[in-house]
């Protein structure tokens, strides 16, 4: 079948994000996490990877697979989804990736679009803010591993690029889309590879769509681009409604890698509630020693009541675990070992799992062998909601560790019981 368009995110979380508005908006969105899983009948399909923080060669890597897979399935159109704040390094992937698909297309410019104005995120003049202050002076510097040092998203993507980045400005999209396609032919003719469009506000996002809609092109974008983009083609040519799975039933746990305020504030608000078990990633069990004690410690408690298990911490133990294992290798040794929890807690019965973190999600979606999952559409609490199918199915609930009042692990296990 003909597919209007195929997207790979760079997490787990992102991809389904994208997927529960995209079912609001009632096209049906089906999520891989694996290249080689089946694909239902769809018009649009995305992919949920791990390519935001591994090696330049190990993300374009993950990125074919998954293109020629989407291009297999008869997808006429690739799209790359990126964080709202494009988070990354001077050697990060969003440039190799737009340079990626662009060659594989044959066309150029690439159009990219970071910010998400829902959530605080947006690009004026080319400058990235966060919750209106340059993202350099946000929380968004003190990230253990895409530290954003440089507002300027056009001199910071182009140290990911050859190519030269050209800025399609808030003053022309307001021209509307006509006049913004002129002007990007303009770049084109003057050798610009990709056009960094701003996003100062949802209107820019709306005419950011209708360009990209209308053109032959590769977008590379944040969250808002990517669903008003692929609103409008899946919409166009999505022939069925499929209905929704209801969530699984079965005990609940929680798993949290990430770090920061909010989630340790999310965990005290559920540790009121509920037992919560912290694991020390310097502990001198090693990771098979914290490992088999936290499915001990569980084992006691599944199917009485929900529980937690995390490795998150405060700055101070953070900045000793980094010390000792470097922010890399610390990060992946958390993921490790919540990943084998979440197996032999599946193993153990547990049937819905609320993880926090993006990388956190990959390593247990990882874990326990999902290689793919249908988005539940947006609710109380926001997208981030699945069902994965096969003969024994589970619940997830995926959120970025950043993102959530305090009670939102306490309001997913409610979530899951309707």
């Amino acid at each position: 079948m003909q597919r209007a368009l195929g997207i790979v995110a760079d997490d787990f979380t992102g991809a389904l994000m994208v997927a529960g508005y995209l079912e609001s908006a009632g096209v049906h969105c089906p999520v891989l996490f694996d290249p080689g899983a089946d694909i239902p009948s769809s018009a649009v399909v995305i992919a949920g990877t791990r390519t935001r923080t591994v090696p330049v060669v190990e993300a374009l890597g993950e990125l074919a697979r998954f293109a020629d897979a989407f291009t297999r399935a008869g997808c006429k159109r690739l799209a790359y989804k990126a964080c709202a704040s494009f988070d990354s390094t001077e050697d990060g992937n969003i440039g190799p990736a737009a340079d990626y698909l662009a060659d594989r297309a044959g066309m150029r410019p690439v159009l990219m679009s970071a910010g998400f104005p829902r959530f605080g995120a947006t690009v004026h003049q080319g400058y990235m803010f966060y919750r209106g202050r340059l993202v350099s002076d946000s929380i968004k510097r003190f990230d253990p591993l895409t530290p954003m040092s440089d507002p300027d998203l056009v001199r910071f993507l182009g140290r990911q690029t050859p190519h030269r980045i050209a800025l399609l400005n808030h003053a022309t999209l307001l021209k509307g889309a006509e006049a913004a396609i002129a002007a990007i032919e303009v770049f084109a003719a003057e050798g610009a590879g990709h056009v960094l469009l701003d996003t100062t506000d949802d209107g820019d996002v709306v005419v950011s769509a209708s360009i990209a809609a209308a053109m032959p092109c590769v977008v590379v974008a944040s969250d808002p681009l990517i669903i008003a983009y692929a609103t409008r083609l899946g919409l166009a040519e999505q022939a069925d409604v499929v209905a929704w799975p209801r969530h699984v039933d079965g005990p609940a746990a929680v798993l949290a890698g990430s770090v920061g305020p909010v989630v340790l504030a999310q965990l005290a608000a559920f540790s009121e509630h509920y037992p919560v078990l912290k694991l020390d990633l310097m502990d001198p069990a090693g990771e098979e020693g914290l490992v088999s004690r936290a499915l001990d410690w569980a084992s006691e408690r599944i199917g009485e009541r929900p529980f937690a298990i995390s490795t998150a911490a405060g700055p101070q133990e953070v900045a000793a675990v980094q010390a000792a294992f470097g922010p890399v290798a610390a990060a992946r040794r958390a993921e490790r070992i919540l990943g084998a929890i979440a197996k032999g807690l599946r193993d153990r019965g547990v049937r819905r799992f609320i993880v926090a973190g993006g990388e956190t999600s990959g390593a247990v979606v990882d874990a326990v062998g999902i290689t793919s999952v249908r988005a539940l559409p947006e609710g109380k609490l926001g997208t981030g909601f699945c069902v994965s199918p096969g003969p024994v199915p589970l619940s997830l609930y995926l959120k970025p560790g950043k993102l959530g009042a305090d009670d939102i692990l306490l309001r997913a296990i409610e979530a899951m019981d309707t």
